[in-house]
């Protein structure tokens, strides 16, 4: 039994791979050996001997002296934010998010779960990791008004450096906050406001969005309406990625224009920055629309492919539901895919019947 391949790599299907004759899950269960179905797995971490590791997850092809560079540095991590967890404030030079993620990088990263690190790292701190020439860009912008300011980090590194900034966010770091649930409160005060609300109440101020989700208008698009002054730096992708709805970045790319920017520290697939933009003299309507491709009629902002009224009309053989969009697969690309593919596609959750 083997997995299906498409041009050498392996194809997964909900987030697995899925075998190359029935198209069902498989699962690695050792050096280039595999077996149908998926198992409960504990999450990838070196801490355990060796011999415990290679035991644990056979499906990862290791050297001893790889795994041991792996677990040093996992123990001295945990270890550190064990200690953080409890600590109160910290010294201008401090940049404890900086230095975890440096520490994670210089190690056999791939035994780490990178994943399950960020997701530690953004929930204590900050979705994004601050540097000092990042630091230094704010300052030179300041006074600052943080809007969505998570756990308050960027605005305690700023503060902590005697740079006027201050912060808004409508929900307190903990379980009840979707991006913060990490074991601690703020690291500074945050005024309780929607981020709208704040822009709107501070315009003599440049406003600060860290990383706002890529699917709220009104974390980001709102906010940038709504403000009233002249310079707005965004921590996070540009063009559509991961950060700020699609309407907050064409907005940006219409009425301001780009003055500075600087690359941060990123995880593995992504493309972190800030950037610093200046109002454009006189504000454009935002004239781009998303039409149906098959009817011409408009569809809301940042949808893909076909309107609903459409896909009822004409359904096509084949639709998966991916995040907020719709994937559809005509007749001629469904015959055309492998049998496997087309049975786990088939038979896959994400099917829209």
């Amino acid at each position: 039994m083997r997995p299906l391949l498409s041009s050498g790599r392996r194809v997964t299907v909900d987030g697995h791979p899925i075998c190359s004759e029935c198209g069902g899950a498989v699962e690695p269960v050792g050096p280039d050996e595999w077996r149908h179905g998926l198992t409960p797995r504990p999450r990838l971490t070196p801490l355990a001997s060796y011999a415990e590791f290679t035991r644990r997850f056979p499906w990862v092809v290791v050297a001893e002296d790889e795994w041991r560079r792996a677990a040093v540095a996992f123990a001295e991590y945990r270890e550190i934010l064990k200690g953080l967890k409890r600590k109160a404030a910290f010294d201008p030079a401090e940049n404890p998010c900086l230095d975890l993620f440096r520490l994670l990088m210089a190690a056999p990263a791939r035994l780490l779960d990178l994943d399950e690190r960020r997701r530690e790292l953004a929930s204590l701190f900050s979705w994004a990791i601050p540097t000092e020439p990042a630091l230094e860009v704010l300052a030179r912008h300041a006074p600052l008004v943080e809007c969505g300011a998570g756990t308050g980090y960027w605005l305690a590194l700023l503060r902590s450096r005697g740079v006027d900034a201050i912060g808004y966010d409508h929900a307190r770091p903990g379980r009840g906050n979707a991006y913060h649930r990490g074991g601690r409160g703020a690291w500074t005060s945050i005024e309780r406001l929607k981020s709208a609300a704040a822009a709107r109440h501070h315009p003599e101020r440049a406003l600060l969005l860290c990383w706002p989700p890529y699917d709220d208008d009104a974390a980001s698009y709102e906010v940038l309406r709504a403000y009233r002054g002249e310079v707005v730096i965004h921590i996070g992708e540009r063009d559509e990625g991961a950060t700020g709805s699609v309407r907050f970045h064409r907005e940006l790319a219409v009425n301001w224009s780009l003055v500075n920017e600087v690359e941060l520290p990123h995880w593995p697939r992504l493309q972190d920055r800030l950037m610093v933009y200046r109002r454009n003299p006189a504000r454009r309507p935002l004239l781009g629309r998303d039409r149906c491709f098959e009817c011409k009629q408009f569809m809301p902002t940042g949808a893909i492919g076909r309107c609903d009224v459409c896909f009822r009309k004409n359904p096509p053989a084949l639709a998966l539901r991916v995040g907020r969009h719709r994937l559809e697969y005509p007749r001629e690309v469904v015959d055309a895919m492998p049998a496997a593919l087309r049975r786990a596609f088939e038979a896959s959750p994400a099917r829209i019947r």
